[in-house]
């Protein structure tokens, strides 16, 4: 996959009415301090496309990015952010449950974990949520320039097993730092593009 052209199309909050896209759509969501934005940044080839903060939480929107004229990369609201008081928690996530429930363009939902640690509550929350909806996630393990290469097969198990996904379930190392895992994204989304591997790529 080549980026041509992004554009930040729409940008829902809280009372926003979601737009009805004719393009497919691809979904992202962690926690708010995994790296999801750098993420997002390295996919679409842009510095500061998606904002990033020395303090978390600050995404507190649904975003739409169109990409190519050909996809939106859907930005949801990062969860789990200890100092959010427990009606923006429910906002954030009376969001969320919104944007799965009324997207028809939804066909892949990439969920984010940091390589370094076992996933959090809100984690397992998150992905059982997504299965229980008929996805299967792709599961991104971020951070990966923090950890030595010898401990990437024991942290990816240690993902695998904590939010007990199935042994096919797709676990994608990534590193917005060094790029690396970004051409591995971009496999599966042109295989969503072109209509393949549906089975194996999060598509509900």
């Amino acid at each position: 996959m080549i980026i041509k052209t992004v554009c930040l199309e729409t940008v829902c909050g809280v009372t926003s009415r979601l737009p009805d896209n004719a393009l497919l759509e691809v979904a992202f969501a962690g926690r708010s301090n995994v790296g999801k934005s750098s993420l997002i940044n390295a996919i679409l080839n842009r510095k500061s496309l998606a904002r990033t903060s020395a303090q978390p939480g600050k995404t507190q929107t649904i975003n739409y990015y169109k990409v190519n004229d050909a996809f939106y990369l859907v930005d949801l609201p990062g969860y789990g952010y200890t100092r959010a008081s427990q009606q923006v928690k429910a906002q954030w996530g009376r969001m969320v449950e919104r944007y799965l429930h009324s997207s028809r363009q939804l066909k892949a939902f990439f969920l984010l974990v940091d390589i370094r640690h076992a996933p959090s509550a809100d984690d397992r929350q998150m992905y059982q949520w997504m299965t229980q909806s008929g996805f299967e996630p792709v599961l991104i393990a971020t951070k990966l320039d923090k950890i030595n290469r010898s401990q990437i097969p024991k942290q990816i198990k240690l993902i695998r097993d904590g939010l007990q996904a199935r042994q096919d379930t797709v676990i994608l190392p990534f590193s917005s730092l060094t790029k690396q895992g970004r051409e591995e994204i971009y496999s599966l989304l042109d295989g969503l593009l072109s209509g393949e591997g549906a089975e194996n790529e999060g598509i509900g």
